[in-house]
């Protein structure tokens, strides 16, 4: 018996039935079964499932004699299924890369739920891809398993059948099945998950919800789109078959007002001729099933109230109204941005006719963060050696606090901001700055970058376009133009950009400025870091820094740190942080012992209050093997990465420390203390040796005296020899975390 039945009906989709059922063959979790139900299609469906059925055993074709519609193909495939779990995907989706081994794992640590909702992502024609907005609701914060009833908020996410996965034995044991017509997901969605003994919730995205651009069953305009009415006659003749479900009337009371003035206010659904009576029918089932009790919103109070009382004119005039009101308040505001940009565009124009301030200089980071990196350790060391040159930084409101006293902060599109872009002699920054940038004769330009190139940058990209994700090379390329200098760690970075970079700037191979940090920090400083994140005395602490995947359009942990912690013992806590904290799929922290660093502004500070690093590809380990503290690459996904977005190097043949190219397997070299052995400290002094040349906390030095001072003899500075170097060193403690150097 398979772990999942995956049922997969299929009418008119042969354009993209191919790409749902290698989605779901393609995945790391391979016990499960699919179930291809073709329900007469007229196109080629049916040979292409004959196709995967002869290829792959898995694989079964179910052809219907003739067309029954998307709820009793969906029957017939349960007919079929023989899985512990039955989910279902629509012919023109697909699952992401390793959903089911996700919808596997949650599935045995929440206990077998009846029922486990999972997320989905919407993916244009165009390619975007945007998360549901209402991702929020699948916290799995919590206990692992409940009922409707304690979350009742699970039914503001789509009512749709197939983001869930249902217990084969609970279904048929409720007898569930799909009615057919229009909408069959809402006599089963509902009576699922009011029924459910237990529900459980997995925050992450399963399936790609595809947005055709023409052809979608539901947006073609038809009088079938009555058959809403019969869906929620079945709906509520459910409710009073089984009294104890009466508490929910009123909630989808109110779902089928939401979902009737939905249907109404669309454009393309109804046929003009039939608007009126869908508005009578709908104000019959409200006056049918009326029952109050359910919150509503106060915007919609008076649309409801008009369907039950049938004012089928006086409602399409207040919609008109609003929609009215809408398109103004839009369009007020589309001026005023207009005209603003406008002004600022003058602004600009004037203040490039005016002289450079050769006094000012102008720093960036990281598209308009907070104070950090190497323009940040530079901009201090401009301030300590330079007091002449007045400094500015660009960032964000919110970030203004993390810019010392002795500088400006300016907001990005401002006034101020593009004044000192015109006027300013120094420009610094680790990305790019805006756009619209003029660089001026006199301007001097230092591009910092953001770390040591271990993935594939800059042109390199040009063939590789699931990486690239519509980078304008263009526009690219006369950014680089505008450089002056570049900065280079090592000599393979600077290899590497002179050629994915090209132009006629000057490469200052000096070192990392923002590394200067870890030569320059004590004992004392350190501790009171470790105090300051709430790092335990006496704990070992792992900083978990992955980076991006250009492959998955959600990104979600590849290591499962509450094991990890569990693995470990109460000695270890994790300091995870999340490539984008942001954004959907960040790190989150449910144990006592992970702590969510993902909000710090400097991986510095938390690099520096670790005990040892556990990374993929992230630039960081270049960095933190200044340190000369131990650090284990997890390579689980290596050859997708390195497909997706290429490397440099072989990372696996040339390592900062010991690597792990399975969770199992890190786990083993935590447990028997490879991964601060010797054989870690001699992978990471040949890796320090190789990229960490001129790591010595006087990079930032080196720089400030070639481009703001014009000092060219001596440089780079003598830099001392890897055994001479001394990096700050962890406080002197007792317990697990003393002692922890390799």
């Amino acid at each position: 018996m398979p772990r999942f039945s995956v049922i997969v009906p299929a009418f008119r989709v042969q354009a993209y039935l191919h790409a749902c059922l290698d989605s779901v063959l393609a995945q790391s979790f391979k016990d499960y079964e699919i179930v291809v139900v073709d329900d007469c299609s007229p196109d080629a469906c049916g040979p292409i499932a004959d196709e995967y059925a002869r290829r792959d055993p898995r694989v079964t074709a179910l052809h219907l004699p003739r067309n029954t519609g998307l709820g009793p193909a969906r029957n017939a495939g349960m007919g079929r299924a023989s899985g512990d779990y039955l989910i279902f995907l629509d012919g023109d989706d697909t699952l992401l890369p390793d959903a089911l081994q996700t919808i596997a794992d949650r599935i045995d640590a929440t206990g077998e739920p009846d029922v486990l909702m999972y997320d989905y992502a919407r993916t244009y024609w165009t390619g975007r891809s945007v998360r549901n907005v209402l991702a929020a609701h699948l916290d799995e914060g919590g206990p692992d398993r409940f009922r409707l009833t304690d979350r009742p908020e699970l039914l503001q996410l789509l009512m749709v059948v197939w983001n869930k996965a249902y217990r084969r034995a609970f279904i048929e044991a409720e007898e569930f099945t799909f009615p057919p017509g229009y909408y069959e997901d809402t006599p089963w969605t509902y009576p699922v998950l009011m029924s459910a003994g237990s529900i459980a919730v997995l925050d992450a995205v399963c399936v790609s919800y595809r947005q055709r651009r023409r052809g979608n069953i539901l947006s073609t305009t038809s009088e079938r789109h009555f058959d809403v009415f019969d869906q929620y006659d079945r709906v509520f003749a459910f409710i009073d078959a089984r009294p104890e479900l009466a508490l929910w009337r009123p909630v989808m009371f109110r779902r089928m007002l939401d979902h009737f003035s939905a249907l109404f206010a669309s454009r393309d659904r109804l046929p003009h001729h039939s608007r009126a009576a869908f508005f009578r029918r709908a104000a019959a089932s409200c006056r049918r099933y009326r029952s109050p009790g359910a919150p509503v919103p106060r915007r919609a109070l008076l649309r409801h109230g008009l369907l039950r009382l049938g004012a089928r004119r006086t409602y399409q005039a207040l919609s008109g109204a609003q929609r009215l009101g809408g398109r103004l308040r839009r369009g007020s505001a589309a001026v005023r941005r207009a005209v603003r940009g406008t002004a600022l565009r003058a602004h600009y124009r004037i203040q490039l006719r005016l002289p450079l301030r050769s006094r000012d200089a102008l720093f960036a980071a990281r598209g308009g963060g907070g104070y950090t990196g190497s323009p940040a350790a530079i901009e201090a060391k401009v301030r300590e050696l330079v007091p002449r040159v007045r400094t500015a930084w660009i960032c964000r409101p919110v970030d203004a606090h993390t810019v010392p006293t002795g500088a400006r902060h300016l907001a990005p599109g401002t006034f101020a901001h593009w004044t000192a872009l015109a006027r300013s002699a120094y420009l610094v920054n680790d990305s790019a700055f805006d756009r619209g940038l003029v660089k001026r004769r006199g301007q001097v330009l230092l591009q910092t970058h953001e770390g040591t190139p271990l993935r594939t940058v800059g042109t390199d990209l040009l063939d590789r376009p699931a990486a690239a994700r519509g980078t304008d090379f263009e526009q690219l390329l006369r950014s680089v133009d505008t450089w002056d200098f570049s900065l280079s760690a090592n000599p393979h970075s600077t290899l590497v950009r002179e050629r994915a970079y090209p132009s006629a700037y000057t490469t200052l191979e000096y070192g990392s400025p923002r590394n200067d940090v870890y030569h320059r920090t004590g004992p004392a400083d350190v501790a009171r870091l470790r105090e300051t994140l709430g790092i335990p005395a006496g704990s070992t602490a792992l900083l978990y820094a992955p980076t991006h995947r250009d492959y998955r359009r959600v990104q979600r942990p590849a290591l499962d740190l509450e094991r990890l912690v569990r693995v470990l013992g109460p000695q270890f806590v994790v300091l995870a942080r999340a490539p984008h904290p942001a954004g959907p799929g960040g790190l989150r922290a449910p144990h006592p012992r992970i702590i969510d660093v993902s909000g710090h502004r400097s991986v510095e500070t938390v690099a520096l209050a670790s005990d040892a690093l556990i990374t993929d590809y992230a630039s960081l380990m270049f960095d933190y093997v200044n340190l000369d503290r131990p650090v284990v690459l997890h390579l689980a996904d290596i050859e997708a990465y390195e497909a997706a977005r290429g490397t440099y190097f072989d990372i696996t043949a040339f390592p900062p420390g010991i690597v792990a190219r399975g969770q199992d397997e890190l786990f083993d070299i935590f447990a028997t203390d490879h991964w601060r052995g010797s054989r870690s400290a001699q992978l990471r002094a040949a890796f320090r040796a190789r990229f960490c040349p001129y790591d010595d906390g006087y990079a930032a030095e080196r720089v400030v005296r070639r481009v703001f001072l014009g000092e060219t003899g001596g440089l780079p500075l003598p830099v001392p020899s890897a055994a001479r170097r001394t990096p700050a060193a962890l406080p002197a403690q007792d317990g697990a975390g003393a002692g922890v150097k390799g």
